[in-house]
């Protein structure tokens, strides 16, 4: 049975609780403020490399890209999915969609599969679905740590298809939507196929002048694919931190409502005790005061 003791110490307890959650929601909305942002800024970048590749393409007259695969068959391919996610709990179903997205994502592609994730937990939910994961990157703790991160994939990526290991690259993670929340998204990473290629040249040129390629071809094209390659990455991973801090931000938001509620809950029941304590006592004095006049 609760006493006014019990009482004030669940208050007060609930207090601190809710100033631990204020703190983590101040945190998360600053930190989505630097990953919007960063965001923000690289769509432009990332609309300038395309527009590069579309002026080279243009320039140079390709008219299509031949894929060449190591795999004789379907069942021959592997599929690399890099899988980012959060290290961090109190980010809801953060981690919880983006494993059943995966896995249903994958189950829909032919031939063997290779998992990279990025994010501890995402891993072990991976990994009760039957998806064991080949490497382990940590997630970004801020900004500056994405660059050695996307540079680190990046560089693996490259050899793995360099050696024919890995047939082709699929990038998943979780990505905010215009007005709030996030939704999971996939996209195809390597091979630069000619499906790629047509999606890229729906990118329109800004001007009515033909572009014009400065220097040699090739050192030209290097240049922009990697540009291109490490954007493409880039721009996952801190649309996958914002999510992930918009998830945090949204759950500290529900736990604050929570704790007002019960702090509400609590204080009627300390003066709802309180008062019957107070009631009890009057009641002895009348009760007292009945006897004494009575004798």
């Amino acid at each position: 049975m609760d006493t006014l003791e019990n009482l004030r110490d669940k208050t007060e307890g609930a207090k601190d609780l809710k100033s631990v959650v204020s703190a983590m929601k101040a945190m998360a909305g600053s930190n989505i403020v630097q990953y919007e942002t960063a965001v923000s800024s690289l769509s432009d970048y990332y609309h300038t490399i395309a527009l590069g590749i579309v002026a080279y393409f243009k320039a140079e007259k390709i008219a299509g890209i031949s894929e060449k695969s190591a795999a004789t068959n379907k069942s021959e391919e592997v599929v690399c999915a890099i899988v980012f996610g959060s290290d961090q709990g109190l980010v809801g179903q953060f981690n919880d969609s983006m494993a059943d997205f995966v896995s249903n994502s994958l189950n829909a592609l032919p031939g063997k599969k290779e998992i990279w994730v990025i994010g501890e937990r995402v891993q072990l939910l991976l990994s009760d679905d039957g998806l064991t994961s080949s490497k382990l990157y940590p997630v970004p703790n801020d900004i500056n740590a994405v660059t050695p991160l996307v540079t680190e994939i990046l560089k693996e990526s490259q050899k793995k298809q360099l050696k024919h290991e890995v047939t082709s690259f699929y990038i998943f993670h979780n990505k905010p939507k215009p007005d709030s929340g996030y939704v999971p998204v996939m996209q195809r990473f390597l091979p630069l196929d000619e499906k790629w290629k047509e999606t890229l040249q729906k990118t329109q040129w800004p001007s009515k002048l033909l572009p014009q390629i400065a220097g040699a071809a090739k050192p030209t094209l290097v240049a922009l694919i990697n540009g291109y390659l490490f954007t493409s990455l880039f721009k996952a991973c801190v649309e996958s931190l914002a999510s992930e801090n918009a998830s945090r931000l949204e759950a500290m938001q529900r736990a604050e409502k929570n704790i007002s509620d019960l702090l509400d809950e609590l204080n009627k029941k300390y003066h709802r005790l309180r008062q019957s304590s107070i009631d009890e006592e009057l009641f002895d004095v009348v009760s007292g005061f009945e006897a004494l006049k009575k004798d």
